[in-house]
C-alpha cells in the first residue's frame, strides 16, 4: 500500500524553510561583508588585519590601496601603553 499523499504535504513544507533559511542565511551574510563570501578559520594574524583596514577605511571589509595612511591614523593604535614597575 502506498503512502497517501497527504503525508508528503508536511515534509514538503520542512524541506522548503530549510531552504529559506538557508538562503536568508546565505544572503544575511552576504550583506554584512560587503558582497564578498564570509571569512573562515583566521588565525591572529588575520584578524590583526582586519582591525587595521578597519581602522585605515572605516569598513569591516575594504582595504585601501593608499601608500600613505590617513591623518589621524598614528593615533588610532589599539594597543595600550603598558605601565613598567621597577
Amino acid at each position: 500500500m502506498g503512502v497517501p499523499f497527504e503525508a508528503l504535504i508536511p515534509y514538503g513544507i520542512i524541506i522548503g524553510m530549510f531552504g529559506v533559511t538557508g538562503v536568508g542565511l546565505h544572503f544575511t551574510k552576504r550583506y554584512v561583508n560587503d558582497g564578498k563570501k564570509t571569512r573562515w578559520n583566521t588565525d591572529l594574524w588575520d584578524r590583526q588585519m582586519m582591525q587595521r583596514d578597519y581602522r585605515i577605511t572605516g569598513v569591516h571589509r575594504g582595504q585601501s590601496s593608499n601608500h600613505q595612511a590617513p591623518k589621524g591614523f598614528e593615533l588610532s593604535n589599539p594597543w595600550k601603553v603598558e605601565k613598567r614597575i621597577y
